[in-house]
């Protein structure tokens, strides 16, 4: 029936005429410019026939598309075979290492979007609320904490010019940066764009610059951690790229506390805008803090930290005054953007809304799936 049903397709052409040019699998049909009824309706019904043969031909990746034409002053109907464009799997969303142990299963009261959470009262240690958190986990950039604690306790020169070398470009995310190789800044300014807009290349200078450079200083964060009780944690490097830079919402707590004792990084990673020069040569740039939290007039931010890294999710770590009381707050693996900072205003409308005594004699059950 297809050889039949081309072969009255080829006759049709040749009766017509020449056909503009397109592929020698595309069909033609011409209308008549005055012709009678019955001879209209029988091209019709051969034009519908040559227009079925030819779909009925079309593989998975074509379609086809009527145009319409005008040779030497009389239209006509061409249908050509389109191809169509390649087919792009969907992408599967990226698990975490939360959703991966199961994490993001756990149901809070607060309906927090972490799979991680911790608060807990500065003063007296007692813990007001917490979700998963003894379970180690990539930290991402929350890393650099412990790389300001190591930079400010090695009692380094702070004037010291630094510079950006190929060794700082990442080749483990392929991440972008916007400083430079060649840039040349300050210790104090590699460590205020750092924790203040999390730039991995000043931070991974930070620790290259270390005496005994980079090997000793992971070695002295890792001693620092111990010193501190981070048991679950450890590190790898100084900026946080790697997923084998993990720690536990408890450990982290421990490290706000130790970091938030030295002025200069409670700064640091607060201030809402920077401007650094990058040396000879080079020019101006102006960092934007990544948690705008810092800059809002309702919070009062003593010290933060944000992270984010495909393994990690979005996390954030907080040390905040709140009616009064110095609270610290863990956020691992948030789902969302900006859900690491609706989990931050969830948790504060809880403790505005809730008396003291309240909070600390009646925990909300963390139901665990």
């Amino acid at each position: 029936m297809l050889k039949s049903a081309l072969g009255v397709a080829l006759s049709l052409l040749f009766v017509l005429g020449a056909a503009p040019a397109v592929n020698a699998a595309d069909a033609t049909d011409q209308q008549a410019s005055a012709p009678s009824s019955g001879h209209a309706k029988h091209k019709r019904r051969h034009h519908a026939v040559v227009r079925q043969s030819t779909a009925a031909s079309l593989d998975a990746h074509e379609k086809l598309v009527r145009k319409v034409v005008y040779v030497h002053g009389k239209r006509r109907v061409v249908y050509q075979r389109v191809a169509l464009g390649p087919v792009i799997p969907a992408v599967p969303p990226v698990m975490t290492a939360g959703d991966i142990a199961g994490l993001n299963l756990t149901r809070d009261p607060l309906a927090l979007k972490s799979s991680v959470a911790l608060v807990l009262d500065q003063s007296s240690s007692k813990v007001l609320f917490e979700k998963n958190s003894n379970v180690a986990l990539p930290i991402a950039s929350i890393t650099k904490l412990m790389t300001s604690v190591i930079v400010v306790e090695a009692n380094q020169n702070m004037d010291e010019l630094l510079e950006i070398t190929d060794e700082d470009v990442d080749r483990e995310k392929n991440s972008g940066s916007r400083l430079r190789v060649g840039s040349q800044l300050t210790r104090a300014n590699m460590l205020h764009i750092a924790l203040m807009s999390s730039e991995n290349r000043a931070a991974s200078a930070l620790g290259r610059n270390y005496p005994g450079g980079l090997p000793a200083f992971v070695a002295a964060m890792n001693a620092k951690a111990k010193a501190l009780g981070m048991l679950d944690t450890h590190y790898v490097d100084s900026n946080g790229l790697s997923s084998h830079n993990v720690a536990s919402a408890r450990d982290l707590a421990k490290l706000v506390v130790a970091a938030q004792k030295y002025p200069i990084i409670c700064q640091y990673s607060t201030d809402p805008k920077y401007v650094v020069e990058t040396g000879a040569g080079g020019h101006a740039l102006q960092y934007a803090n990544t948690n705008h939290l810092v800059a809002s007039p309702g919070w009062e931010i003593g010290l933060q930290k944000t992270g984010y890294i495909n393994e990690a999710g979005r996390c954030l770590v907080m040390q905040a005054m709140i009616e009064g009381r110095a609270i610290v707050m863990i956020f691992l693996d948030s789902k969302g953007k900006q859900s690491r900072l609706g989990d931050a205003g969830r948790i504060r409308k809880w403790l505005v809304g809730t008396t003291p005594q309240a909070v600390e004699q009646n925990l909300p059950a963390v139901p665990q799936s």
